[in-house]
């Protein structure tokens, strides 16, 4: 048990209630009369919902154990993805709809982290950055380095990223999945 000003951060998982959240946003609110506080938005791990709620700085706040594994992502169907245990090569399906997002820019056979609470997956944490190809996209143009314009593109997972004018059909690109945005040509 911690005081929420020094716990609750992006991405932290908290026990409130009987339930457990994950912080998706918070903002340290300091208003002109009367104490500060912190404004949160958290998504309840098992079912989804998001809750708004406020904390005192110093209010006790519960961090909820999370366990990190690393599996291998194997493929997927219309319903689920699949993934392996590398060590125990025991496979693991998730639903489509839970992890459809996260999922956008990871390819088959790349190593994912998945966090549980109790034994209950409840996120798929990618790599923070992937190189991945370009299946679709209009002709570049050479000399257009430094314009600032952007055209879409479809990777080779089926997403969709804005990329320079002058990246072409075939160059591999470096995305990060946080936020989904183009970083360089590899």
């Amino acid at each position: 048990m911690a005081d929420a000003g020094s716990v609750i951060k992006k991405g932290v998982t908290i026990e409130l209630e009987g339930k457990v959240y994950r912080v998706e946003d918070f903002q340290h609110v300091k208003p002109g009369k009367g104490a500060a506080f912190i404004r949160t938005k958290l998504k309840d791990v098992i079912n989804g919902g998001v809750v708004e709620k406020s904390f005192r700085p110093a209010e006790n706040v519960d961090t909820a154990h999370v366990e990190r594994t690393v599996k291998q992502y194997l493929y997927n169907d219309d319903d689920f993805y699949y993934f392996m245990d590398t060590e125990t090569y025991e496979q693991v399906d998730l639903p489509r709809d839970s992890v459809d997002d996260e999922m956008k820019f990871v390819k088959e056979n790349e190593n994912v982290n998945m966090l549980s609470h109790n034994g209950k997956i409840f996120a798929v944490e990618p790599p923070l950055f992937v190189e991945l190809e370009i299946t679709d996209t209009e002709p570049g143009f050479k000399g257009n380095t430094a314009t600032g314009t952007y055209k879409p593109a479809t990777v080779e997972t089926g997403a969709q990223v804005q990329v320079p004018l002058f990246v072409n059909l075939g160059d591999v690109i470096k995305i990060d999945t946080r936020t989904g945005e183009y970083l360089s040509r590899v």
